[in-house]
């Protein structure tokens, strides 16, 4: 993508046996190179690297994941300059589709620091009214059924269903999942669904491709903000 938008990008792949001392080395070294304006590390890191202390290591003008503590408080009070890059495109997706989220009930299952947490801000700062579901909420298809917008993260195939969606629902689906046969679905079971929704996004090709768009638009910011 970068390639294709005309912009400088450098891939480092480092192997599994690479110390907690050599990554933070290298990200130190790419805070200080002024020709690179955002920094993203892969995450899950492999066992025995301390992915909080990674995290922390990039400098909060270069998280274009918005995943370092300063960018998530600036969030949680609304004063950001980077979003995490899958609520930021869910965000955009819902502008596209024409649907306020003012006076909307918003229900997010999952509550990561990656998309539960941060989508939960970005529609409560756009005055939804939002309910966080996750493993241990009871009545969860009760709460689901009232959701104008719902947002599953759960990371479990086709884990909504028909009985959990009511009618009209915008459905966005975050999930990534792989069944036995080698076949991509997300957490929301689409054929079920669809004809309930007003509108729902797909697995694969609906919010993967706007994540990438909005890390591309996070390190624009960035190198703007840098002049």
């Amino acid at each position: 993508m970068c390639t294709e938008l005309g912009m400088h990008s450098e891939k480092y792949a480092l192997p599994k046996e690479t110390t907690q001392e050599e990554l933070v080395s290298l990200i130190k070294k790419l805070n200080s190179d002024d020709k690179i304006h955002g920094i993203l590390v892969q995450l899950p890191l492999p066992k025995g690297l301390d992915e909080k202390a990674v995290i922390d290591t990039i400098v909060p003008h270069k998280d274009v994941d918005a995943f370092h503590p300063v960018n998530v408080g600036k969030i949680m009070i609304g004063d950001y300059d980077f979003v995490p890059c899958t609520p930021a495109g869910i965000m955009e997706m819902i502008k596209e589709s024409g649907c306020e989220v003012e006076g909307k009930n918003c229900v997010v299952i999952g509550r990561s620091n990656i998309v539960g947490k941060p989508m939960s801000m970005l529609l409560l700062h756009q005055n939804g009214t939002v309910t966080i579901c996750h493993s241990r909420t009871k009545n969860l298809k009760e709460i689901t059924k009232t959701a104008d917008i719902l947002v599953a993260a759960v990371g479990r195939a086709n884990f909504v269903t028909a009985d959990m969606v009511k009618e009209g629902a915008v459905v966005i689906d975050v999930g990534m999942n792989r069944l036995d046969d080698g076949t991509l679905c997300g957490d929301v079971n689409f054929n079920e669904v669809e004809p309930i929704a007003s509108a729902i996004t797909p697995v694969p090709g609906g919010v993967g491709p706007m994540t990438i768009s909005m890390l591309m638009q996070n390190t624009v910011t960035a190198a703007e903000k840098s002049i």
